[in-house]
């Protein structure tokens, strides 16, 4: 068979985009936006992921290099950072610190031991140096006020305790630091397609958190712009406060 051309195929394209933005405009129930329950057994849980990440860490290291909206979502975080000293918070394989590492005095944590040699490895590749280092969200191996910005890219959803990774950000900045959250969450007008997406993160082990409620608790003052994924992707741009 041949391809359709003519009025017929116009009709058609016509159509898909139609029942495309129809679907865009639906609206799902505020009822079901919900937040799970984090897991009761932080070290079971944390140590499963940990076990996939040490496992697949040389496929996601080229699929974060190939994969091209990934890409455009991370590099979204760059015109942020800011200041002298920067902390990125699970790292990975070292991507998003390639692009940044050598204009600031950089450190990492990544609790996966095999993500941080792949990051030391890609660093050292490209003669860029940051300290990096294996270790825990929730306690951060630095003094209080610390840094000037703390960068974590799609690494919130998948910490077992939401709210001692946020109490340790909001220790080891300074006043008037900045933080760079990078993460899944619910479209805020809540259309069909960014809906799905979230949960199908939800569905691979993340944990979707209720984030704009943890900066507020911690007394950051922030924005949150939806970058991609229907709106189901979020950049948050918070300042600790100053006093």
């Amino acid at each position: 068979m041949g391809s359709e051309s003519g009025p017929n195929a116009s009709f058609s394209t016509a159509s898909l985009v139609s029942i495309f933005k129809k679907d865009m405009c639906i609206k799902i129930p505020k009822s079901k936006i919900i937040y799970l329950s984090e897991p009761e057994d932080a070290y079971e849980y944390t140590n499963r992921l940990d076990h996939a990440y040490t496992k697949y860490a040389k496929t996601y290291d080229v699929a974060v290099k190939l994969f091209p909206v990934w890409k455009t979502w991370l590099k979204k975080v760059l015109p942020h950072i800011e200041g002298k000293r920067v902390l990125e918070v699970s790292f990975g394989t070292g991507y998003l610190l390639l692009q940044y590492a050598s204009q600031y005095e950089s450190y990492g944590i990544d609790y996966n031991a095999r993500m941080v040699g792949i990051a030391k490895n890609n660093l050292s590749k490209n003669n860029m140096h940051a300290d990096l280092q294996k270790g825990n969200v929730e306690k951060l191996p630095f003094p209080d006020e610390y840094f000037d910005c703390i960068v974590n890219t799609m690494a919130f959803s998948g910490y077992p305790n939401g709210e001692k990774a946020m109490k340790e950000f909001h220790r080891t900045l300074r006043p008037g630091g900045k933080l760079i959250l990078l993460d899944f969450n619910y479209p805020s007008n809540r259309n069909y397609f960014g809906y799905l997406l979230a949960k199908l993160m939800e569905r691979g082990g993340d944990i979707l958190k209720d984030i704009s409620k943890l900066l507020k608790q911690f007394g950051f003052y922030f924005i949150d712009r939806e970058i991609g994924g229907w709106g189901s992707v979020h950049l948050y741009i918070a300042k600790k406060e100053p006093w």
